[in-house]
């Protein structure tokens, strides 16, 4: 059964012109921790199966924000062509991509991840989703969800997510905030 809070917001973006070719490209944005995957999961149920890029796929230990030409190559080009993309998969254990995911250019494709918002991606949005939830709450909580054998990569990742967002903001651009607590869009935008 499909999140019924979110039916709405579903609505609204099927409502949407295609953004990418014949696909209605949503990112779902905010810091690491702040929510992304767990929404993008809900939304994606409540659009009945959409299909949802990871930018966790894309990135690398060693390019974490480096990944906009594999996206691009991979995954909005061949969707803006009507046909499906396939991306290879970053497995974070074995420092190398592994496998592939194939997307089809389904009616709403969601892409969640740190930086999905990013300037070189807006272009190709139909919408941008900002998971609302301050950096030190999100990082407490991506923390808690990691462990402490990853306290490491976590004040790394942290001084790097700073720098990418203070040189390219995602939260001015977009048009839907959701709380990175409840999960659910903010009160004081209407989408009846």
């Amino acid at each position: 059964m499909p999140a019924p809070d979110l039916l709405p917001l579903a609505a609204r973006l099927r409502a949407l012109a295609p953004s990418c070719g014949p696909v209605r490209l949503v990112a779902v944005d905010g810091h690491a921790g702040s929510g992304k995957t767990t929404f993008a999961g809900r939304l994606a149920e409540a659009l009945g199966g959409a299909p949802v890029v990871h930018l966790d796929d894309l990135a690398t230990h060693a390019e974490p924000f480096e990944w906009v030409g594999r996206l691009r190559e991979q995954v909005l080009e061949p969707l803006a062509g009507g046909v499906a993309a396939r991306h290879r998969v970053y497995d974070w254990t074995l420092c190398r991509f592994e496998a592939v995911q194939e997307i089809p250019a389904a009616e709403v494709v969601l892409v969640e991840g740190v930086g999905a918002g990013r300037r070189e991606v807006r272009p190709w949005l139909a919408e941008l989703v900002w998971m609302e939830l301050p950096a030190p709450e999100a990082r407490a909580r991506g923390e808690l969800r990691d462990g402490p054998e990853l306290a490491e990569f976590w004040a790394g990742w942290a001084r790097a997510e700073a720098a990418h967002f203070a040189a390219d903001p995602s939260r001015p651009y977009a048009g839907l905030l959701v709380d990175g607590r409840t999960g659910r869009p903010l009160e004081d935008q209407a989408f009846n």
